[in-house]
């Protein structure tokens, strides 16, 4: 089999066949079991193409910068935010990349959300993704592009973080009972670092509790 076969790949906007692919075998992917019940998958070098990615998303989403409370008080979010509840509304780069993830695990990726971390003074405090994981069991793939940054978990009563770095075009897929029964940042750093932006992928379905 051709290494192009080999690789899901489609023309999409202003990108040709050869720019934007991913492997649909994920043959890097690394599981790391948190406990029992949860874990997280890194997947190298995923996507090709990232960059051009990066670049399209940066120029064409549809970014805003988000408020929201802290204890008593309103704070801006350090970061920027577009969000498309239905995939069909996301730039169309992103849809065959859902439908690719949505083979892979087994559940329908129908919208997804996108942060851009401009610099790194940029970034989110510890948090689960609860408006979209109501399940006790739920699968969240998260396509890094731009530069590095780091990505931390931890458990949610406390203890020491387990820590990735997602280059451009890796995925970072949390599972299991990550968002029950862990949080998730990603903090501001001292070293300089270029942008990045995160694309997050829901399932509608996940965000249903359980019957």
């Amino acid at each position: 089999m051709s290494a192009r076969s080999e690789l899901g790949a489609t023309q999409l906007g202003l990108f040709d066949a050869d720019e934007l692919g991913w492997d649909d075998q994920f043959r890097t992917a690394r599981r790391v079991a948190l406990d029992e019940h949860s874990w997280v998958e890194h997947v190298p070098g995923w996507l090709r193409g990232s960059e051009q990615l990066f670049e399209l998303l940066r120029r064409e989403g549809d970014w805003e910068q988000r408020e929201r409370w802290m204890i008593n008080r309103q704070v801006t979010e350090p970061r920027l935010t577009a969000e498309y509840p239905d995939i069909a509304d996301a730039p169309e780069a992103l849809r065959g990349i859902a439908a690719a993830l949505s083979r892979r695990y087994d559940r329908t990726y129908d919208g997804l959300w996108i942060n851009l971390y401009r610099d790194p003074h940029d970034s989110t405090s510890w948090h689960a993704d609860w408006p979209s994981c109501k399940r006790e069991q739920c699968i969240v793939p998260v396509l890094s592009l731009g530069s590095p940054r780091r990505f931390l978990i931890r458990p949610r009563t406390g203890g020491a973080s387990v820590r990735f770095t997602p280059a451009s075009g890796d995925l970072i897929v949390m599972g299991g009972r990550a968002q029950k029964d862990w949080l998730h940042m990603v903090p501001k750093q001292a070293r300089p670092a270029g942008p990045r932006i995160s694309v997050n992928f829901k399932a509608g379905e996940q965000a249903v509790k359980d019957e």
